[in-house]
């Protein structure tokens, strides 16, 4: 398989003012009838990156994806692939291969004969199809399963082979619609390393389709988060998870607690927000965007938050007082929901680092919450 000449390694071109778009989405739309799929969404993807799109049911995104593999047109709108418009092209005029969640690999065919159809098809020589099927049965490690047939293999071994027929058309663009959708939780996380360590390889850009947060903070350079056929933020996933743009990406990217208030003060460091629901004033981080008696919601990942049954001295940390209300043991950590005496409840998850312990919070105790300043963000 040939490598790229230029691989994605730990570079942010998207920062570079300078660096080109490999791939660029502009103004697209899909309607359906009255209902809109895909509504005017413009992205830019460049060389190397591993792209994640990623939104619940519905959301548009496996159709901008067959718009791109041009198994739908769009209403409006075009995109262009190292600077060539492919809007109008059929799909096998396109320099993109697409991998299907049911990996559609042929039940009757070996291994190696499903990894070289697609290479027959295109009339490339009977020694170029045995190097390039090859190279791909080495890539994905299935060598020594060459002339199996897919019933013989594992569902992560069926997903390799349908990687591999992708891999060895040697596309500028690999599109990939929930593909380990279909295995289970270890071995999705087992298959989520080779499928980035395969893409580092080859340095070709790989966009993915997904539903899966945690699969798709831990495969991307980049993350799309799509709502309703739109696009609500683009951004690294430390971006995505810490620095939510909107309550819609703050509240669909894992779990997050809001508390409503109003900038009461704003002090040379930080503002105090005053707020009901914790029936005391909340301390952020100083933020130039927000202005005494502005509206906010001040937002605390579970995992940011200390619990104690002590109460804090540290007077320059926010803290509330609650109840354990419930209380789930997970393996490596506990969650913990906590009403406070307003009656809202916040979610809290803690490491569990000893294997047993007397002191460890329960049902029913009356516990404190602390968090730092910096670590709460603020949603308008």
């Amino acid at each position: 398989m040939k490598p790229s000449e230029e691989k994605y390694i730990d570079k942010q071109p998207w920062l570079d003012k300078h660096e080109k778009p490999f791939l660029e989405i502009r103004g697209v739309t899909k309607k359906f009838g009255d209902f809109t799929a895909v509504d005017n969404v413009n992205l830019e993807i460049y060389k190397g990156e591993l792209f994640c799109l990623l939104g619940g049911s519905g959301c548009g995104k496996s159709t901008l994806l067959r718009i791109l593999a041009g198994f739908e047109t769009p209403t409006e709108g075009n995109f262009l692939i190292d600077g060539v418009d492919m809007t109008e092209l059929p799909p096998y005029e396109r320099p993109v291969n697409m991998m299907f969640q049911s990996y559609a690999i042929f039940p009757h065919m070996s291994v190696e004969k499903n990894i070289a159809y697609g290479l027959k098809r295109d009339g490339l020589s009977k020694a170029e199809v045995k190097i390039r099927v090859e190279e791909g049965l080495e890539l994905v490690q299935l060598s020594q399963f060459a002339k199996r047939k897919p019933h013989q293999l594992s569902g992560g071994q069926q997903q390799r082979v349908a990687l591999a027929r992708a891999l060895v058309k040697y596309p500028k663009v690999l599109l990939l619609d929930e593909p380990l959708a279909a295995l289970d939780k270890k071995l999705r996380e087992k298959t989520q390393f080779e499928l980035m360590d395969i893409q580092y390889k080859l340095g070709i850009t790989f966009i993915v389709v997904t539903h899966d947060q945690e699969e798709a903070m831990t495969l991307s350079s980049r993350i799309a988060v799509m709502d309703q056929g739109k696009i609500r933020q683009i951004g690294t996933p430390t971006d995505i998870y810490e620095y939510p743009q909107s309550r819609f990406t703050a509240n669909f990217i894992g779990s997050i607690n809001i508390f409503e208030g109003v900038v009461k003060e704003s002090r040379s460091e930080s503002h105090v927000v005053q707020c009901e629901e914790t029936r005391c004033d909340l301390i952020i981080d100083r933020d130039s965007s927000i202005h005494t008696g502005e509206s906010i919601g001040v937002a605390i990942r579970p995992e940011k938050i200390h619990l104690s049954r002590e109460e804090p001295d540290n007077k320059d940390f926010n803290t509330l007082k609650g109840k354990v209300l419930d209380f789930g043991y997970i393996g490596n950590l506990s969650v913990y929901n906590v009403k406070l005496d307003s009656g809202k409840t916040v979610k809290v998850s803690s490491p569990n680092q000893n294997r047993y312990s007397k002191h460890r919070v329960t049902w029913d105790d009356i516990v404190y919450l602390t968090w730092e300043p910096a670590n709460t963000v603020v949603l308008l």
